[in-house]
């Protein structure tokens, strides 16, 4: 494989910018998110205050595409091991999904409120050129639409933009979402009626948002939080909503449980608090650790896995990789396909007695060896 981070343009970026790239592979590798990663990046440039993390992990299917999330991490370590396990994820959706992409993911450690300024999307714009097309990206959590325009302006390889792009990604992944959500809810009920029935949502940016719309149409009641209480208190408006503290939306009892946040919220501490049949929800990296199904499985908590219910997102980008072109028909098709992946997951996993996320994995290896 090429070394991405020597270009033939290396000395004239090297002149413009005071960006640099290293390959973190061997330092990554020993995390216990590793996992395989065929390569990881760190870019960081001093001026811009930009620090950077591409991960890509599986290529076998074909280019690495994922979001670049934006995100304080309170750490190096905890940005990597973030970048590793949402980059392995990507892998797993873009196969389950049927897409002929690899996984990758980035994270730039910064605010988004107010550490996103011009400079760090322009070095980081300079760093997705030098990649040379081995990676891909979107919009995740922290970046925009319009971020994605602005890097799209000075990189080649963006995807999800409003110009000539898909553009925002977050109703197609609410539409999978709710498709998904429908689908647990026939398995474990024999109906998909949403009337009359508790959905406790954590999360209301972009997707969870536009879940919640579909819900409440659907009659659903609500229980909602957000980081941003004003969103929260704008939510409990707008869909007659309950509401519940950030750090209490685990505990409070509904049928079915939406993540729509960050990750691990899943894990054995919150786990036997918890009080709901079903979770089904955007977040990526739901459990904390692998094992952690195991134990909803035995709790009786249907699980559907974050990288198939949450794919609309990427079935929607990944559209515009096409040769034919972006074809918003032909997304909404591979979106149907969704509640039948997550009914085959459920029903193997209730035959063979496994939990939800090994069946899914399964599957994905299964494709990904072929």
């Amino acid at each position: 494989m090429l070394h991405a981070w020597e270009p033939r343009n290396l000395k004239r970026a090297a002149d413009e910018h005071s960006l640099s790239i290293s390959d973190i592979t061997a330092e990554a590798a020993r995390l216990p998110a590793f996992d395989g990663h065929e390569r990881v990046w760190c870019g960081r440039d001093e001026d811009s205050g930009l620090t950077a993390i591409v991960a890509i992990h599986n290529t076998k299917l074909g280019p690495a595409l994922g979001g670049t999330r934006i995100w304080p991490h309170e750490s190096f370590e905890a940005a990597l091991t973030d970048a590793l396990r949402l980059s392995r994820g990507m892998t797993y959706k873009s196969a389950v999904a049927g897409l002929a992409l690899g996984g990758g993911k980035a994270v730039i450690i910064a605010d988004p409120k107010h550490g996103k300024t011009p400079a760090l999307l322009t070095s980081y714009a300079e760093m997705l050129r030098r990649l040379e097309g081995q990676f891909i990206t979107a919009e995740d959590v922290g970046m925009t639409v319009q971020d994605a325009d602005f890097l799209r302006g000075r990189a080649p390889n963006v995807v999800g933009t409003s110009a000539g792009g898909s553009g925002n990604p977050s109703p197609f992944t609410a539409e999978g979402v709710f498709l998904g959500i429908k689908a647990a809810l026939r398995h474990r009920n024999g109906t998909s009626r949403l009337s009359g029935l508790r959905v406790a949502v954590q999360g209301l940016g972009s997707v969870g948002w536009s879940l919640c719309e579909k819900l409440y149409r659907e009659g659903a009641e609500l229980t909602v939080t957000d980081l941003d209480a004003a969103r929260t208190a704008k939510a409990q408006r707008a869909f007659e909503a309950e509401t519940a503290d950030p750090e209490d939306i685990v505990t409070v009892e509904a049928d079915i449980f939406a993540p729509c946040a960050l990750g691990g919220v899943i894990s054995k501490e919150t786990i036997p608090l918890l009080r709901f049949g079903i979770i089904a929800g955007s977040a990526n990296n739901q459990l904390a650790e692998h094992g952690d199904a195991k134990l909803l499985m035995e709790r009786g908590i249907l699980y559907a896995p974050d990288y198939v219910i949450n794919a609309g997102g990427l079935i929607n980008v990944a559209a515009e990789l096409s040769p034919e072109g972006y074809d918003p028909e032909a997304v909404m098709k591979k979106l149907a396909k969704i509640p039948a992946t997550l009914t085959e997951i459920f029903r193997r996993s209730e035959q063979q007695k496994r939990p939800t996320n090994d069946i899914a994995a399964e599957i994905a290896m299964e494709r990904i060896n072929r």
